[in-house]
C-alpha cells in the first residue's frame, strides 16, 4: 500500500492536524515508511510465543475482587460541598 500526497492531506484533515501544502510530500514518505514497517512486522513468525505484559519475566501482583459496601459514606460525603440526605447536593442547572 502506498500513501499519496491526497491520501496525507485527508488524513492530515481528519486527524485535524495543519499541513502546509509543501510539507505533504514529507508526510506521505514518512506514512509509507511506517507501513513498510508495519509490513516487515507482519512477516515475524509469532507461532508459539507467548503474550508479555513487559520484557523482563514477572507475575503481575493480583488482588482478591471482593465487593464491599465501603461503609464510608460520611467520610465520602465530608469532601461535598453541599450534602442532604446522604447524597451530594447539586445547584439545579436545568429551567
Amino acid at each position: 500500500m502506498s500513501i499519496d500526497t491526497a491520501t496525507a492531506a485527508r488524513v492530515a484533515k481528519l486527524a485535524r492536524i495543519k499541513v502546509e501544502e509543501a510539507a505533504l510530500p514529507a508526510l506521505a514518505e514518512e506514512f509509507n515508511m511506517i507501513l513498510g514497517f508495519i509490513e516487515q512486522l507482519n512477516e515475524v513468525d509469532v507461532e508459539g510465543v507467548e503474550p508479555m505484559t513487559s520484557v523482563t519475566p514477572q507475575r503481575l501482583k493480583r488482588r482478591k475482587d471482593d465487593v464491599t459496601d465501603g461503609d464510608q459514606q460520611d467520610k465520602v460525603l465530608s469532601n461535598a460541598p453541599d450534602a442532604r440526605e446522604g447524597f451530594f447536593a447539586v445547584p439545579k442547572v436545568v429551567e
